[in-house]
């Protein structure tokens, strides 16, 4: 029995060793930020530990690890999405209704002009642009944040986004269209 904890042991440190490096990048990946991933990845090698035992070599131990790091991902937003807040519904009204002040009672822009971006071919080489694209995301809603990252980051289908953010499909449209509708705007603010 000793020596089986023992062999144990060794093989689960072999596989933390192995395998913590791509586990990390995976998660940081899926969630863009570092203590996120370090705790998914933490829980995804002590689930392991624990069901260690059940591991039956059907497939390679970094398949079986990542395939619980997934599960543990999603986990997380579901969680999160959970966890909005009346604040962040109110965030969200209140985002939808400046949204809104962007176009007339026809539905047509109130200020059209031509967007320097639109002729920019390496948008995401431009350090300022990301930089002003990182901060309007931080100022759209959670929920909007979510699903912008999640549809245009991962590669999560719509389907388990929706229900990652307990939404409808046809509110998950809503919400994209209008999550970029507010990019564009704040980025045509405070781009250049």
């Amino acid at each position: 029995m000793e020596e089986k904890t023992k062999n144990k042991k060794q093989q689960f440190t072999a596989w933390v060793n192995d395998f913590t490096d791509d586990l990390m990048s995976w998660a940081y990946h899926k969630t863009s930020s570092k203590e996120t991933a370090e705790d998914l990845v933490q829980e995804t090698f002590l689930s392991a530990y624990n069901a260690f035992d059940n591991f039956k070599n059907e497939s390679a131990p970094k398949t079986w690890l990542f395939s619980i790091l997934n599960h543990k991902i999603i986990d997380f937003y579901r969680k999160k999405s959970k966890s909005l807040s009346i604040a962040d519904n109110k965030q969200e009204d209140e985002a939808n209704n400046r949204v809104n002040d962007l176009f007339d009672e026809k539905d047509n822009w109130k200020n059209p002009k031509e967007h320097s971006f639109e002729v920019e071919e390496h948008l995401l080489d431009n350090a300022d642009f990301n930089s002003t694209l990182e901060k309007c995301m931080e100022n759209l809603p959670e929920k909007w944040r979510m699903a912008i990252h999640s549809k245009y980051l991962t590669d999560v289908t719509v389907d388990e986004i929706c229900k990652q953010l307990e939404v409808s499909i046809a509110n998950y449209w809503q919400i994209i269209h209008r999550a970029k509708l507010h990019l564009k705007n704040c980025i045509d603010k405070n781009w250049k």
